[in-house]
C-alpha cells in the first residue's frame, strides 16, 4: 500500500515539474515575443540623439510626446490615411463575413451537381499569390476608374477562399439534426440558415473576422500598386513614405507612427483572441 501511495506521490509531483517547466518556456517565448513591441513603443519617446544612441537603452530617458504630435502634423496626411485604411479593413472584413457565410453553407449543406469539382477549384485559388493576379485587376480598374480610390482596394477581397474553407469545416461539424427537423416541418434553405446554422458560427465567425481584418490592415503590395497619392494611402504605405529614401527620415517619428498604427489590430485581438483560437479549432484545422 505504501509503495502504490509513494509511486502516486511521485508521478504528481514530476506532473507538477513539467507543469511548472511548460509554463517557465512559455513565459520565456512570450516575453521573446513581446519585446520587440516594447521596443517599438520605447523608441516612439525618444528624441533623434536618443534613438541612435550607442550602447542603445532598453527604456526612454524621458518620455517625449513630440513624435507623435510630428506624425499628426506632418506632410504626410496621417489622419486621412488612418481612416482609409479603418475603411478597407472595415468593408473587406464585413464582405468577407457575408459572401463566405453564403458560400460555405451552399458547400456543406446543399447538394447539386459539380459542388466538389467546384469547391477544389476554390481551394486553389489559395495557391495564387496576388502578384500573379494584380495585372489584371490593375488593368480593369484603370478602365473603370478605381485607382488610387482606398474602395478598390476593398473591393478586390470581398471574398476569400480561405474564409469560405474555414466556415465550411466549421459547419460540416454541426449536426444535421436541427437542420433535418426544419426541412421536415417545411423551413426553406434560407430560414435554416438564418435561424439554425447563423446561431452557432459565432466562434467561426469571429475568427475569420479577425483574421481578415488584420490581413487587409496589413496589404502592401496590393496597396503599393493600386493607390498613388498620398491621401488614397493605407498605413503600410505611409510608413514608408515618412521612413523617406534610403531610410533618411526621422527614426523616433517612424516608431511613432507604427506604435499608432499597431493599436487597433493589438486591442481587436486581445478582446475576441479566445474566439480566434475557438474558431479554428473547432474548424478542424491543425495548427
Amino acid at each position: 500500500m505504501g509503495t502504490v501511495m509513494d509511486n502516486v506521490l511521485a508521478t504528481r509531483a514530476m506532473k507538477r515539474w513539467v507543469d511548472a517547466a511548460i509554463i517557465a518556456v512559455m513565459i520565456v517565448l512570450a516575453i521573446g515575443m513581446l519585446l520587440p513591441f516594447l521596443w517599438l513603443f520605447s523608441m516612439s519617446f525618444r528624441s533623434v540623439a536618443d534613438a541612435y544612441k550607442m550602447p542603445p537603452s532598453f527604456l526612454p530617458p524621458s518620455l517625449d510626446f513630440s513624435n507623435y504630435v510630428e506624425v499628426l502634423t506632418s506632410r504626410v496626411p496621417f489622419v486621412r490615411i488612418y481612416v482609409n485604411s479603418i475603411l478597407v479593413a472595415v468593408v473587406v472584413t464585413v464582405g468577407q463575413l457575408v459572401t463566405c457565410t453564403f458560400a460555405a453553407f451552399a458547400f456543406a449543406r446543399l447538394r447539386f451537381r459539380g459542388r466538389d469539382a467546384l469547391f477544389f477549384i476554390l481551394l486553389i485559388g489559395l495557391m495564387f499569390p496576388a502578384q500573379v493576379t494584380i495585372l489584371p485587376i490593375y488593368l480593369g480598374y484603370a478602365r473603370l476608374g478605381l485607382l488610387n480610390q482606398p474602395i478598390g482596394l476593398a473591393l478586390m477581397y470581398l471574398t476569400s477562399s480561405f474564409g469560405v474553407f474555414l466556415i465550411r469545416q466549421f459547419m460540416l461539424s454541426q449536426p444535421k439534426a436541427l437542420e433535418e427537423a426544419a426541412l421536415m416541418d417545411g423551413a426553406g434553405y434560407f430560414k435554416i440558415f438564418w435561424r439554425i446554422s447563423l446561431p452557432q458560427l459565432r466562434p467561426a465567425l469571429s475568427a475569420l473576422g479577425i483574421i481578415t481584418f488584420t490581413q487587409t490592415w496589413n496589404y502592401y503590395f496590393q496597396a503599393r500598386v493600386l493607390l498613388g497619392p498620398e491621401e488614397s494611402m493605407t498605413l503600410p504605405i505611409a510608413m514608408d513614405v515618412l521612413r523617406g529614401y534610403m531610410a533618411s527620415g526621422n527614426l523616433s517619428v517612424v516608431m511613432a507612427a507604427m506604435s499608432m498604427s499597431i493599436l487597433p489590430v493589438v486591442l481587436l485581438f486581445l478582446i475576441a483572441q479566445k474566439f480566434v483560437i475557438e474558431g479554428i479549432t473547432m474548424s478542424g484545422i491543425k495548427t
